[in-house]
């Protein structure tokens, strides 16, 4: 089995590779930027690069992509706009290799709420976004099976060192539990 950890906007940085080694043994990453560290200086930096030269839509083919090739049980683990792209695949029938996923600050599903998942997929959200309301989200999504939902005491990034909103206590507590669901 490999865990395929979906980068945010900020795509493959020391910090993720450091998260995905102590989750797991066998991973690979996928990245919106084919594994190129771009090392932005902000958070607006890279939002703004992922919006004007990748954007969802292309970052889900990606995905795909990189999924059609692997041939053993996967499970996903994806951040923002990479927990997105794995719910925006969800209800696809050709990943039946797909065992679960875990989706943190997806906040781009509330673009496409009619999805229903094909694998277990559960959806961790903060305690706020700046563009919509979470708990209605929730509320919309809470019945759809295969669907587990957490929402957390902390803010959209804060899994990732490089964002504003990083929490060690938050990134301690879900390492821990991302960790024991790789056994």
């Amino acid at each position: 089995m490999i865990t395929v950890i979906v980068a945010d906007i900020f795509g493959r940085t020391p910090a993720l590779e450091e998260l995905a080694s102590t989750i797991c043994k066998n991973y690979l990453i996928v990245d919106p930027y084919d594994a190129q560290n771009e090392m932005f200086q902000t958070e607006s930096d890279a939002y703004e690069y992922f919006s004007s030269n990748i954007g969802l839509e292309n970052y889900s083919a990606h995905l795909i992509n990189s999924l059609t090739k692997l041939d053993s049980s996967v499970n996903l683990v994806g951040f923002s706009v990479g927990a997105a792209a794995i719910w925006n695949l969800s209800g696809s029938f050709a990943f039946s290799h797909v065992n679960k996923a875990t989706c943190f600050y997806g906040s781009q599903i509330r673009n496409n709420r009619k999805v229903a998942p094909l694998f277990p997929v559960t959806l961790i959200f903060p305690r706020a976004e700046k563009h919509f309301s979470v708990s209605e989200l929730i509320s919309e999504l809470y019945n759809t099976e295969r669907i587990t939902i957490r929402q957390v005491p902390y803010f959209h990034g804060f899994m990732n060192r490089c964002s504003t909103n990083f929490n060690l206590q938050g990134y301690e507590s879900e390492l821990r539990t991302l960790a024991a669901c790789a056994i």
